[in-house]
């Protein structure tokens, strides 16, 4: 292992788009959706709308169908797959929910690289409509942070994956707003790669002095690659003299594993 847990957001991160979004529009329901928006928070708006879609005869597998065709830069595929084989302990940490996000990685044939998915609950009820709950149930509890939304606090989250490990070194992506709560919690030894222009990168360039990590910006799934790989081999070259025989086993990685283009045709 290489001591080093890489924790990507989803959407917008992994992927290039809002899943929430993505599957809201493609089954056409765009206009109810943005009738609800002011009225509860966005979680509860997710679990009916796919109250509302399944009323409407839309399936799993329309649901399903839709999901498998959500863009992705084939560059992020491929670094994962890469950090997976470099010894990297994967984890997810989205405010998407289980089930989008289980589709998206089983097809995309990467599920496997990822050691955990912290996230909210997706499933499917003995209706046979997708429910999303929340991953803290605000109705019976608040979890105290002012920073993020009522469903999820990342930052909690963060603390309790820092709790587990020893002597390694956190490299989190994000791109949303609530990716700040969780950057606050990594430490000197951690590094955020925050998504440019993206609402967390615009937090953290204005709250620069709260951060202890190292920060590391990226554009797009090209960049996010370049980025990781770098901070993947500063971190093995500082804790193993192994620079060289990194780079080479990379290169080698990287020819294998070179996935064909998902982009949405």
């Amino acid at each position: 292992m290489s001591g080093i847990v890489v924790i990507f957001d989803f959407d917008k991160t992994i992927i290039d788009i809002d899943s929430d979004n993505w599957v809201v529009d493609e089954l056409g329901a765009t206009d109810l959706f943005n009738q609800l928006l002011p009225t509860m928070p966005w979680n509860s708006i997710m679990d009916k709308m796919m109250k509302e879609l399944h009323l409407q005869g839309k399936s799993i597998e329309d649901i399903e169908e839709v999901l498998k065709r959500v863009p992705i830069h084939p560059r992020v595929v491929l670094v994962v797959k890469a950090a997976y084989a470099l010894g990297c302990d994967l984890r997810v940490l989205s405010d998407a929910n289980l089930f989008y996000i289980k589709t998206i990685l089983e097809h995309l044939e990467i599920q496997e690289c990822f050691s955990e998915i912290n996230t909210n609950p997706g499933f499917v009820d003995e209706e046979g409509k997708l429910r999303i709950l929340p991953y803290h149930d605000f109705h019976t509890f608040s979890h105290g942070c002012n920073l993020c939304p009522p469903n999820m606090c990342k930052g909690k989250i963060i603390e309790r994956i820092q709790a587990t490990l020893e002597k390694k070194r956190i490299i989190y992506l994000g791109d949303g707003a609530g990716d700040f709560c969780p950057s606050l919690k990594l430490t000197k030894e951690d590094y955020m790669m925050p998504r440019k222009d993206f609402p967390v990168w615009e937090l953290i360039c204005k709250n620069r002095h709260l951060l202890q990590a190292d920060v590391h910006e990226w554009t797009n799934g090209v960049d996010l690659e370049r980025v990781l790989i770098q901070l993947i081999t500063t971190v093995i070259s500082m804790d193993d003299d192994s620079t060289q025989l990194f780079d080479c086993k990379f290169e080698k990685i990287a020819h294998k594993v070179l996935p064909k283009p998902v982009y949405v045709p």
